[in-house]
């Protein structure tokens, strides 16, 4: 049986409702160089919808996640959107800041029905900060470097971003394909999974592997990326599909650019259709996979463990029985690891949490 992380120490950087955002969604995290947590989320000014005013918010720890500077607009849009931040941290110290921006009225419904232009549709942006994630530069466009035209809802990770040992930057995202043949329905039927990649620390991208599974079996949504101890990435998807689970996963044995294997449904993950984040750690060598663990909603915020590089998984550590959501998982120094992750009390969007969980509750 898992092990309870109730006990464990825990802060809440983001409250709904509070500092200006009535909601506070999709959360992503690293630690710097220097040691720094950076908690990223969407700061959702007028509502919780996945589209409108929403900014990038960012809160700094000095201390472990146990307490939470002020919180700074780190991307803005206007009224716009700015959403989904992928942030990963290289190996010069750099922190680059992957994320989607849009207009204000292209709600997820206007983008699938096609009637939302593209230059008002998802698109991809890129910033960064040399200053421990104090400043940041403004926003770069590489829409056109990863997007194909055609594409419509399209988004980053959510969570973090990877470098791999190579230097070569993976950002995993997802697209939405219009009806073909004799679909004429309104809407988009089939979710893509890609990746973006970069090989000279940020400064331009291409598209890695494409997986486009048009039959309707695994249909790739919102994808975590972790690069196991042998080289080979792993990526872990939601899967919109009644095929066994709400999980699938692939392997990539050349840096992603390509699927060794289409992604393939991960029965061995059961919880409801959600975002999740994967972490490799590499002494001890585990894989880890945070997310909800209660297949009939958003709720039981659970880490499992894999040790053969996420064939199999066991539960270890549940934090509590709550509603939970999105989450997204940190190595914040050797016997520690964070997860930060939407909760609450009645419903899984009134706070997002950090939790320290020692890395003996995982082995």
């Amino acid at each position: 049986m898992p092990a309870s992380a109730a006990s464990l120490p825990a802060s809440v950087p983001f409250r709904a409702g509070r500092e200006g955002y009535a909601s506070f969604r999709i959360p992503a995290v690293v630690v710097t160089r220097a040691g720094t947590l950076l908690a990223f989320c969407e700061g959702r000014v007028d509502s919780a919808r996945d589209w409108g005013h929403i900014d990038i918010v960012l809160k700094r720890s000095t201390d472990g996640g146990r307490t939470w500077g002020p919180l700074n607009v780190c991307a803005s849009n206007g009224v716009h959107l700015s959403g989904n931040p992928a942030p990963v941290v290289l190996d010069t110290g750099r922190i680059l800041l992957v994320h989607i921006r849009s207009a204000a009225s292209a709600s997820e419904d206007a983008i699938l029905r096609g009637q939302v232009s593209d230059a008002d549709g998802r698109r991809v942006w890129v910033q960064h900060s040399d200053d421990d994630g104090v400043t940041w530069t403004g926003p770069r466009e590489i829409t056109e470097s990863v997007k194909r035209p055609g594409w419509r809802w399209y988004a980053t990770t959510p969570g973090h971003a990877v470098q791999l040992s190579t230097g070569r930057v993976v950002v995993p995202a997802n697209h939405t394909l219009p009806p073909t043949g004799t679909d004429t329905g309104t809407e988009a039927k089939y979710n893509g999974g890609h990746c973006l990649l970069s090989d000279d620390r940020g400064a331009t991208w291409t598209l890695g592997y494409l997986d486009e599974n048009t039959d309707g079996y695994v249909n790739v949504n919102e994808t975590t990326a972790a690069e196991l101890p042998d080289g080979r990435v792993y990526f872990n998807t939601r899967n919109d599909s009644p095929s066994p689970g709400n999980r699938a996963d692939a392997h990539s044995k050349d840096g992603g650019k390509t699927l060794h294997h289409p992604f393939r449904p991960q029965a061995g993950l059961d919880g409801p259709v959600c975002e999740a984040s994967l972490l490799q750690l590499r002494d001890p060598d585990l894989l880890l996979f945070s997310g909800p663990a209660f297949p009939g909603g958003r709720a039981l915020m659970t880490i499992r463990v894999s040790t053969d590089s996420g064939t199999t998984w066991q539960p270890r550590v549940t934090v509590d029985g709550l509603p939970a959501a999105y989450s997204d998982l940190v190595r914040v120094d050797a016997d520690t690891v964070g997860l930060l992750y939407e909760t609450g009390d009645f419903g899984a969007y009134e706070r997002i949490v950090f939790r320290r969980v020692p890395v003996t509750r995982l082995t």
